[in-house]
């Protein structure tokens, strides 16, 4: 039996289907809305139409766009030598807000998770593989999570690139900077260790 009337509950039913949020602050959610003023509420809703209007993914690498091709993709001064792999948009975001990476990106939209039901053809493996024919590119780098779904899939697709010659390697993980050696698992150790560079 609900206790709330029916668009109050419809609302707390559509935001509890959002990761992260449970039943307890969709309700707190729900309420905040209803508190919210008019304008305020309908700028929200055209907020989430527009941008489930208007987003794209990119043509060449699958990532979010405003147009059939990303900025990324279009700039003149990116290295179309190197493509970074990674898993969702988020990770393009995250890589770019490091400044580092200079090259081209392809994001896969998942990782392969047999558990899941999902396989290599449900994730843009293929068209990595299109892209990939290109003389210019160098090296692909392998920017998967460091879980078992994320390691999986960078094992995969480096096993059908190195028949085409060409070099992939993948990130290095470990321990992060602030953090403290004693508190950190052996995985993360042990990966530390493996890509350890010379100073």
């Amino acid at each position: 039996m609900s206790y709330y009337i029916e668009p109050i509950a419809r609302l707390i039913n559509e935001l509890s289907r959002l990761p992260g949020i449970g039943n307890k602050t969709a309700q707190r959610l729900a309420f905040h809305i209803i508190n919210m003023p008019e304008d305020h509420v309908k700028s929200l809703a055209k907020a989430i139409d527009e941008v489930k209007g208007q987003i794209k993914y990119c043509g060449i690498c699958g990532n979010i766009s405003e147009e059939d091709t990303c900025a990324i993709c279009k700039s003149p001064v990116r290295d179309s030598s190197v493509i970074c792999v990674v898993e969702d948009a988020r990770d393009v975001i995250a890589m770019e807000r490091a400044r580092e990476f200079k090259g081209l990106y392809h994001v896969l939209n998942g990782t392969i998770s047999p558990m899941d039901g999902i396989g290599p053809d449900d994730i843009r493996i293929k068209e990595l593989l299109q892209r990939v024919n290109d003389d210019a590119l160098k090296e692909v780098i392998m920017a998967t999570n460091p879980n078992i779904e994320g390691e999986a899939t960078a094992v995969y697709i480096s096993r059908l690139l190195k028949p085409m010659g060409i070099k992939t390697t993948r990130i290095a993980h470990g321990l992060p900077v602030g953090g403290d050696l004693e508190y950190a698992d052996q995985v993360t150790i042990s990966k530390a260790l493996q890509g350890r560079r010379e100073m």
